[in-house]
């Protein structure tokens, strides 16, 4: 799945650091696209910081995008940096 283009209708969690620049970006995108998401402070956050590493496999590079439940990719741009 292409991170840039999420099915209408789907759910959209991102794990991010509040610091994070890739963050902010991956954040402005979907706001400017207007795709909802739900941000979690994975840094500020143990259970959040948890539930991302659930989804990478430990992976800790934020953004994590998870869609519908399903993690997608961490990191943004190209390649993926985060």
């Amino acid at each position: 799945m292409d991170v840039r283009s999420i099915p209408e209708g789907s759910t959209l969690d991102l794990y991010i650091s509040p610091s994070c620049p890739y963050c902010h970006m991956a954040m402005e995108y979907y706001d400017r696209i207007r795709t909802p998401y739900t941000a979690h402070d994975a840094y500020g956050n143990a259970d959040e910081r948890a539930k991302m590493f659930a989804f990478t496999g430990g992976d800790p590079t934020v953004p994590a995008i998870v869609v519908d439940g399903s993690h997608v990719q961490s990191g943004w741009g190209d390649p993926p940096r985060g």
